[in-house]
């Protein structure tokens, strides 16, 4: 009897604990409020950060997620560098960094503290052209014009290379690179022009580099 009673009781138990855990696992969580979910969210870290642009100091504060393409032209408004595809494909966001090319949407705004950086608003006015950017129009090295600063930006870069004797994968000659068309292609293979404008950019870039025959003439 006794024992009868044990097992009653035990599966009496077991019966109850299962259908207080079934109530309790229906019963659905509670919806955060919009304060409570504010709260939860983490709050982004935000540094300041002090460079140099086109020859002026500037200081931001920016969330340490911002990039340098973000921090020019939302912060400081040089809308003149542009935001192609934001993956580091196209070369439209070329900027030049400390007399080296980067594309500065891969590279974070506070990563340039005491830098220099230099946009196409830098290099020349319409008053006084960069002589790579009156080649441009000499050439006809644009059509409709967005890849055309960071075309611009990376051309000048890419000559202060040639000149420091930075060989590209094309170079035949480690100890003196030539400014031939097949190394200008090369390295200016990072910046696309969806207008095809190519041969006129490089007759541009010979134009300011001196060589060829093409400077005169339009490609």
């Amino acid at each position: 009897m006794a024992g009868t009673d044990f097992l009653e009781m035990s599966r009496r138990g077991l019966m109850t604990s299962g259908a207080v855990a079934s109530a309790v696992a229906v019963v659905p969580l509670a919806t955060p409020t919009p304060a409570q979910a504010a709260t939860d969210r983490l709050t982004p870290s935000t540094m300041p950060v002090s460079f140099t642009v086109n020859g002026k100091p500037e200081r931001l504060v920016v969330d340490t997620r911002t990039t340098l393409l973000d921090a020019l032209r939302e912060n400081l408004h040089l809308t003149g560098t542009k935001k192609g595809c934001d993956h580091g494909q196209c070369g439209a966001c070329t900027v030049i960094v400390d007399g080296q090319r980067i594309n500065s949407c891969l590279s974070l705004a506070v990563m340039h503290e005491g830098g220099s950086v230099t946009t196409i608003e830098g290099l020349g006015t319409p008053d006084k052209l960069h002589p790579m950017q009156a080649a441009f129009v000499r050439h006809d090295g644009f059509q409709c014009g967005y890849c055309t600063p960071g075309q611009i930006c990376s051309a000048v870069a890419m000559l202060g290379e040639l000149k420091a004797g930075v060989p590209s994968h094309v170079t035949t000659d480690l100890a003196s690179p030539k400014h031939s068309e097949a190394e200008l292609r090369e390295r200016m293979s990072g910046n696309i022009c969806r207008c095809a404008a190519y041969p006129n950019i490089i007759a541009a870039i010979e134009d300011v580099a001196g060589i060829g025959q093409k400077s005169g003439n339009k490609a």
